[in-house]
């Protein structure tokens, strides 16, 4: 993806963090084969990441299967936005008026689009 400074300033991907419930063998390994081919292990924070920069047909697969790991293992998934990571070359959500009027509804007036609560 070929982009101008100013376009990633505007410009942010939702990292999914996804928490393993514990299982007997059979149930950990399909839930491990589950999430090893979308998601990527950190051994510090012993929780499995995604990020997503698009709601098309990967992006919406990528979703269901976390969601299908969530209904079936019990495994917790949240949903963050994020600044554009230097190293990311996938596509970007934009922050233009009508996503950012959404976000804005639906989040608390007093914070900036794109900052969570902490959990």
């Amino acid at each position: 993806m070929t982009s101008s400074p100013n376009s990633r300033d505007s410009a942010w991907v939702l990292e999914a963090t996804i928490r393993t419930v514990p299982a007997a063998d059979p149930q950990w390994q399909e839930q491990l084969d589950r999430l090893r081919p979308i998601a990527s292990y950190d051994q510090q924070t012993q929780t499995w990441y995604a990020r997503l920069g698009a709601l098309d047909l990967a992006g919406l697969q990528l979703l269901q299967i976390l969601f299908d790991a969530a209904r079936v293992h019990g495994t917790e998934v949240r949903l963050t936005p994020l600044a554009v990571p230097v190293y990311w070359d996938g596509p970007v959500f934009t922050r233009g008026p009508d996503v950012a009027a959404l976000l804005e509804a639906r989040a608390d007036r007093s914070r900036p689009l794109g900052q969570l609560p902490l959990a």
